[in-house]
């Protein structure tokens, strides 16, 4: 595979993605597809502009993606683009169901008419571990784990999931999954936690919790996550699930807490909100398979990350705009 497709590189995710593939594989003819809505940034791209190939495009657009399978030859697909933000997907529901399901469809559609039944070419899909709901103060999600989403988003997420596995039961096309935890790093849009509370402490404004502010989630630095894809794509075994955790559980108040305290501001900033509907309360992934089966584990201790995300936000104050 040496023709590969990125979708939603514009984004988070997406963008230190093709950062990290782009320097560690110079040989490889990188396309980047990307629709550009208000989470998605050229800024981002601005690094690598000139070793990829970018292409504003819509996933959803059948007759786009065969167009650009066709043109460039494309021999795996990386597929991070989705709308991701809970708080909208509550609010606008079915935007999340036609991208992320329908969109995905689209390019598992195109790419199986193009590759050939049985061929090495691979799909990897990125997902999240809101996929399998939320849990209690004990257990970690696995592989296995019961799928039991609990908003439009996480739905539509593992809608897209069971799609891109029976693509590999039926139609014998070479896939990967991976369910990843919150990352957190650089060119992350401010409407997410840590930017967000950033954000609202360097304006010395009011950062809003939602209700008691216990609710967990397990933190990944981007970076690692961009290793682990790797590794999923290029040596994971066809049709699998993985598992991607950064084992840094934190309740949304320390990392709240912890933002103020570094960035020198008052706690008395904290003002607590009425809950999200449906709010999963923890979230906590078991990365013992991918561990295992492919040597990774994460190397950024959480501790360091955040500073290292905080400082990066501060130097760069254009994306809290």
């Amino acid at each position: 595979m040496k023709n590969i497709l990125i979708t939603g590189a514009a984004g988070f995710i997406g963008a230190n993605f093709a950062e990290y593939f782009v320097e560690k594989y110079p040989n490889y003819n990188i396309v980047v597809v990307d629709k550009l809505t208000y989470a998605g940034n050229l800024e981002n791209l601005k690094k690598v502009k000139d070793k990829i190939t970018f292409v504003q495009a819509d996933i959803c657009d059948f007759e786009k993606m065969t167009e650009i399978f066709e043109q460039y030859d494309i021999d795996g697909v990386i597929h991070f683009a989705a709308e991701s933000h809970v708080d909208n997907s509550i609010k606008t529901p079915f935007v999340f169901t036609q991208t992320n399901v329908l969109g995905t469809h689209t390019l598992l559609e195109v790419a199986r008419r193009k590759w050939q039944e049985g061929s090495p070419n691979k799909f990897m899909h990125i997902s999240t571990d809101e996929v399998y709901g939320s849990l209690g103060e004990e257990g970690y999600f696995t592989e296995t784990s019961p799928i039991k989403p609990n908003s439009p988003y996480s739905a539509s997420k593992a809608s897209s999931d069971l799609l891109v596995k029976a693509y590999h039961e039926t139609f014998k096309m070479n896939v990967n999954i991976t369910n990843c935890s919150n990352n957190y790093g650089p060119y992350q849009h401010h409407e997410k936690l840590i930017p967000h509370m950033i954000k609202l402490a360097l304006q010395n404004e009011p950062l809003p919790v939602y209700g008691t502010g216990k609710n967990i989630r397990d933190w990944l630095y981007v970076e690692d996550h961009c290793e682990a894809i790797d590794l999923v794509f290029h040596k994971g075994r066809s049709g699998e699930r993985y598992n991607i955790g950064g084992h840094n559980e934190k309740r949304n108040i320390e990392i709240v807490k912890l933002i103020l305290k570094q960035l020198n501001k008052p706690e008395s900033l904290i003002t607590y909100v009425e809950d999200r509907k449906g709010h999963d309360y923890r979230y906590a992934i078991d990365p013992s398979k991918i561990s295992k089966e492919l040597g990774w584990l994460p190397k950024t201790k959480f501790e360091d990350g955040i500073v290292k995300t905080i400082d990066w936000y501060v130097n760069h104050p254009e994306y809290l705009k």
